[in-house]
């Protein structure tokens, strides 16, 4: 389904969501309240601007006898979008956050992906896979990356722990222009990007990837990833716990000078490499 299309297909949502609502003379405040979301949420999910969580369409369900209908439209939808289903509303979400700070712990950020280096992480995960498929993760990988590339994009900030310059993904060439790509992406100041070298020891979150994003009108969230799930947070308490383990990492790793310059001297020894084989 093309972007168009599914974007208008999120809208027939919202619409039929509003129009149910309204003729079970519900207010939005109320049929939040008895979903266990916000009054904004239900306007967002309303408006499209945002997509609800499968227990949430069912719960909507059972308040507006609905027979399952925003359910199965749920699973429709997901479904036939691009991304895992435990990762697909945590990829809507990124498209609205106003800023981004990744924890990457041995993986760089699918944010900062070259196509190259994207193609032999979906590989290592996907042995017997159709070409196509991989193709298709990787259109997909490259499209969530457009929104760096945007005049409106997010504040993004990263912190990758030195085990993430040195994991050779692919070839020594595609480690070469993957970290020549984060290199290029600092100096024109579209990310803010720091290291965290091994010399810094035991650190918050240790191999725990995360992921936190802030939005101009509904609460933060942090996002976590386990084997093939993931799990997405906007419990204040637990967020607030997040930030302040992120920024114990960031407080320990190397400014964003040290950060480049190790980078480059990565790449070098990379490059060396690439040039005797």
């Amino acid at each position: 389904m093309a972007n168009g299309s599914r974007l208008a297909a999120w809208e027939f949502f919202g619409s039929e969501l509003k129009r149910q609502r309204e003729n079970a003379g519900i207010t939005q405040a109320e049929l939040g309240s008895r979903v266990f979301v916000s009054g904004g949420y239900i306007g967002q999910f309303e408006q499209a601007i945002r997509k609800p969580q499968l227990d949430v369409a069912q719960r909507i369900d059972e308040v507006l006898q609905t027979d399952g209908i925003f359910e199965r439209l749920w699973r429709k939808l997901i479904k036939e979008q691009p991304y895992t289903e435990y990762f697909a509303h945590a990829a809507e979400l990124e498209r609205l956050a106003t800023e981004i700070c990744d924890w990457a712990p041995t993986v760089v950020p699918g944010l900062l992906q070259t196509p190259e280096y994207a193609r032999a992480m979906f590989l290592a995960g996907n042995y017997f896979a159709a070409e196509e498929y991989i193709e298709e993760l990787v259109r997909g990988r490259m499209d969530r990356a457009r929104i760096l590339k945007d005049a409106t994009r997010p504040v993004y900030w990263a912190v990758l722990h030195e085990a993430t310059l040195r994991i050779p993904v692919g070839d020594a060439g595609i480690m070469v222009r993957q970290l020549d790509h984060i290199a290029t992406m600092m100096r024109e100041r579209t990310v803010l990007l720091q290291v965290l070298p091994f010399a810094a020891g035991a650190h918050p979150q240790m191999g725990k990837m995360m992921w936190l994003m802030e939005f101009e009108d509904a609460p933060p969230t942090v996002y976590t990833e386990g084997v093939f799930s993931g799990t997405l947070l906007d419990d204040p308490m637990v967020v607030k716990r997040a930030r302040a383990a992120y920024d114990h990492i960031r407080a320990a790793a190397l400014s964003p000078e040290a950060s480049l310059a190790l980078i480059e001297s990565v790449a070098e020894d990379y490059r060396r490499c690439a040039d005797t084989t």
